[in-house]
Formats: C-alpha cells, sequence, structure tokens
C-alpha cells in the first residue's frame, strides 16, 4: 500500500514537473528529478550516498548515485525556471508577503554567502530567489534593489503586500527605492539609529521614542519621521532587559505603522529555513 502511494506521488510530481520545464529539460531528467525531491523528503539530507538508497527504483544504490553526481555535475538550473516553478506551486493570492534574509558560512576557505527572498504563507517562508554574494557581510542597497526588481521582473510588483527584513537592511538608496516605488515594508532597525523629527525640526536616537512606555508595550509614533534621509513611519517596544542591556525592538514601515508588530513577526519564518 505504501509503495503504490509513494508510485502514485511520483507519477504526479513528473507531470507536474514535466508540465513546467517541457522544452528545458528531458524526460529522463525530470523522472530523475523527481526521485531526487522525494527521496530529499524520505531522508532530509541532501548526502548524495544517502539519497541514492532512499531512491524508489529497481536500479542499484551506486548506479543511482552515479546518476546524481553526473545530472548534478553536467546540468546548469535556470534559477528563474525554479523560482516560477515554486511560485506556481503556491496557493494563489492577490497579495504576497516578502521575507528578506542573509546567511553566510565558510567551506574551508571559501565563504559561501547566500542572499535570499521568500514568500511567507501560514507560518512557513518558501525560499524563491537568491543570490550568491561574492564577498562576507552584509547585501549593499544595490544588491538588494536587484533582488526585488528580479522578483517585479518575474511576477510583478502589484503584487507585493510587503518586504520583512531585520536590521542589516537599511540603507539610504534602499529606502529610498522602496519609497519611490510605493513598496510596502517593515524593516528593522537598531535602537541607536539617527531620527530626524519633522515636526519638532530635532534629531534624536530611535529608543528615545519609546523610552517612556512601560516594557513589551508596542506603540507607533503618531509622524512621519526622516531614516537614513528618507520619510516613514517608525513604531516599537522597549523589551525586557537582556545581559544587563535594554533591548528596543523599533520597526520602520512605508505605511501603517499599527501593523508593524504583527508583520513584522513574519520575518522568523525565513530565519527558521536558512537555519535548516
Amino acid at each position: 500500500m505504501e509503495k503504490t502511494n509513494v508510485n502514485c506521488k511520483n507519477s504526479e510530481l513528473i507531470s507536474i514537473l514535466n508540465t513546467h520545464f517541457k522544452g528545458k529539460v528531458n524526460l529522463v531528467g525530470i523522472k530523475l528529478i523527481s526521485f531526487f525531491i522525494i527521496a530529499l523528503i524520505k531522508v532530509q539530507t541532501v548526502n548524495f550516498e544517502k539519497l541514492s538508497h532512499a531512491f524508489d527504483t529497481k536500479t542499484k544504490s551506486a548506479s543511482s548515485l552515479r546518476r546524481i553526481q553526473g545530472f548534478i555535475a553536467g546540468y546548469g538550473f535556470d534559477s528563474n525556471l525554479i523560482a516560477r516553478l515554486v511560485f506556481n506551486l503556491l496557493p494563489k493570492q492577490d497579495k504576497y508577503m516578502l521575507s528578506m534574509d542573509r546567511t553566510n558560512w565558510k567551506f574551508g576557505k571559501t565563504n559561501i554567502n547566500i542572499f535570499m527572498l521568500g514568500i511567507v504563507y501560514k507560518g512557513v517562508a518558501f525560499p524563491l530567489l537568491f543570490s550568491m554574494l561574492p564577498k562576507r557581510g552584509n547585501s549593499n542597497s544595490q544588491e538588494r534593489i536587484d533582488l526585488i526588481n528580479r522578483f517585479g521582473n518575474l511576477f510583478g510588483f502589484d503584487i507585493i503586500d510587503a518586504i520583512v527584513a531585520d536590521r542589516e537592511f537599511v540603507g539610504d538608496k534602499w529606502f529610498e527605492y522602496l519609497n519611490k516605488n510605493q513598496i510596502r515594508y517593515y524593516i528593522r532597525i537598531r535602537k541607536n539609529f539617527k531620527v530626524f523629527l519633522p515636526h519638532k525640526n530635532k534629531v534624536i536616537k530611535a529608543f528615545r521614542l519609546f523610552d517612556k512606555f512601560k516594557v513589551n508595550e508596542f506603540t507607533f509614533h503618531p509622524n512621519p519621521v526622516r531614516v537614513n534621509g528618507q520619510l516613514c513611519y517608525i513604531s516599537g517596544a522597549k523589551l525586557d532587559i537582556k545581559n544587563n542591556k535594554r533591548e528596543y525592538l523599533i520597526i520602520v514601515s512605508f505605511d501603517k505603522p499599527e501593523n508593524a508588530q504583527e508583520r513584522y513577526k513574519q520575518r522568523w519564518q525565513i530565519e527558521m529555513t536558512l537555519k535548516q
């Protein structure tokens, strides 16, 4: 019974992949990809040898291993094609929440720095687009702009509900781009960020706007402010003390600052994706 179920799922997956990759990947390659995906789900590792043992075929695992190695070594996937496949398999929505993050580690002497954009859906972040940064450390404004433009060119800017991102994703050029294109965002900033208050014509550190409120009392400043030279709204809360330091959650947004805390929470899903 279990075997029949696996076979049915494999046939269904082959049909989906064949429809999407038609003319781009031959049937032999499509079948291999389907075996590969199902094996990944079974063993939950990218180790080729373990995957070869989980292939649902009568072929010996050694032969499956050679097929995997040969395919990976000799085939170059169009990442936009993969992104379209993932997007088309997602439940249809009018708007999508996008989460941006980055992870950096070393493999021997080689830096691996992945800059990722995912779609958040019901508590899960589906990785959609990424770029490999040829350096260590943070992305810059242009790299972020390029990734969002790539998304817009593939799927349209009008389906972006909002972008959520952590403290490293700041910058005057980046905020200017988001504001100019009226892309909603909820981005955390550091507590000591300098904020210009136009209505008072003064500059203060961001945490000062939330110091007078109770711990964990989330609120938003009623007037637009300037951060990195760009107009935005600012929301935040004073949190519990950690490591003898007062923590703050401070979020800047294009509009609707009253939704900032709830929207920003969804950023965590891509963090979990990159830690898998």
